[in-house]
């Protein structure tokens, strides 16, 4: 699907969809209880819905009660020796640890770019844990069979934390204590949720500093009602829409979360833009806007919405942290440097890790979104500054975590 877009301003309020990250926790979260839970405010995104086969094929049962709110009664009892986990590196990075509590073998399966990206990492410490593994030289497909007993095991958390998350939920059912060296972790923000949403579901988890956990065996998750916060990857391009063309408030979003993304906010004051913060919405105002420097690294999905910001500023911005985004849905850094420089914005990837990006004038071009959610929403930030019409390749990607992306872009135009 191709959208081609005007240029134009921007004024008014939105709710994102709520944040995937907690949702498919929350998800693994309930079905790892023997209780119902009810999850509330969810988003039946693609990522979601991926992380809702999962569980229901590990033996969940689901149950829309309007909407936005989910009954699930957890218990793990696989009704399906596959897991289709679509494009979610999320969910096949949760669900394998998870998948290795049972002790007959289960196949994790995966489609499109995601059968690119890196999983060997964690076929070490699944081993050491005690499950068995056979593996496609380190990418999906792959099957597990356990089941975890717990021990000590140690994890390269230099790629992707997500994996960690998978095993610190799985780890509190195993037989034994676990302790867990993370070397290297990124996205230190994303294991805070981990550890949060086990809590909420009356599980614990002790860590030193995010680099080495200790997790007791032999606990029971309850289950319980999860009121789901809004996504900080969406309010963070909303919130860059407003401070480059106009004004918006995200509804639903709280700068305490414990999201990553909530460090848009530093990097829109840095750029100069308006940023009222307010109990339950954030609020960014165009300004003047000038060059910035921010480090990425432990919040690489911001890279987009950052480079939409660091487009519309004066001079050259600098962002840390590239490393982290070769393995995503496409490679953002060079998809960024490609696709903004069809609109006229430079961008440089000479020095390791560093994207420069020189803010200017955005000129009308057709674009392409890689296949990339992210990509394409940047651009559609992007093209609200053009001189004339963009034109957006491959926008259906959104659906993967913000189908209402472009119909919530279109209500806030004037």
């Amino acid at each position: 699907m191709d959208i081609t877009l005007p240029p134009g301003r921007v004024a008014g309020a939105l709710t994102p969809p709520c944040s995937k990250s907690y949702a498919q926790r929350a998800l693994a979260a309930s079905l790892l209880s023997e209780e119902t839970s009810v999850l509330h405010n969810v988003e039946f995104c693609d990522d979601t819905r991926s992380a809702m086969r999962c569980i229901e094929a590990l033996g969940a049962r689901t149950e829309r009660i309007d909407d936005r709110t989910l009954s699930i009664r957890g218990g793990l009892a696989p009704r399906s020796r596959t897991l289709h986990v679509g494009e979610s590196g999320l969910a096949a990075r949760l669900f394998a640890p998870i998948a290795a509590l049972w002790h007959e073998p289960i196949r994790i399966e995966g489609e499109k770019s995601l059968l690119q990206r890196p999983m060997s990492t964690m076929i070490g410490p699944l081993r050491q844990l005690g499950a068995r593994v056979a593996d496609s030289d380190g990418h999906l497909p792959f099957e597990v069979c356990g089941p975890l007993r717990g021990g000590t095991a140690e994890v390269d958390g230099s790629v992707s934390s997500q994996f960690v998350t998978g095993l610190l939920l799985a780890l509190p059912l195993a037989a034994d204590d676990t302790t867990l060296r993370v070397c290297d972790a990124v996205s230190v923000p994303y294991l805070d949720m981990t550890v949060d949403t086990a809590a909420r579901f009356g599980v614990e988890i002790c860590h030193n500093d995010y680099s080495e956990f200790y997790i007791p065996g032999g606990q029971k998750y309850r289950g319980t009602d999860f009121a789901i916060e809004g996504d900080w990857s969406a309010a963070a391009m909303l919130l860059v829409a407003g401070a480059t063309a106009g004004e918006v408030t995200v509804r639903n979003v709280s700068v305490l979360s414990r999201q990553a993304d909530t460090a848009v906010c530093e990097a829109l004051v840095r750029a100069g833009a308006s940023v009222i913060d307010e109990p339950h919405s954030v609020t960014a105002a165009r300004r003047e806007l000038r060059a910035f420097e921010f480090d990425a690294t432990h919040c690489p999905d911001l890279f987009p919405a950052l480079a939409a910001l660091a487009a519309a500023a004066e001079g050259v911005s600098i962002l840390r942290g590239t490393s982290r985004l070769r393995h995503k849905e496409c490679d953002r850094a060079e998809a960024i440097r490609e696709e903004y420089g069809k609109l006229g914005i430079e961008v440089d990837l000479s020095q390791e890790d560093v994207m420069r990006i020189r803010g200017g004038a955005v000129r009308p071009a057709v674009v392409q979104s890689h296949g990339d959610h992210r990509m394409a929403m940047s651009l559609a930030v992007v093209a609200l500054r053009a001189g004339g019409d963009v034109t957006i390749e491959g926008c259906e990607c959104v659906a993967k975590s913000y189908p209402d992306f472009f119909r919530d872009l279109h209500n806030i135009r004037i």
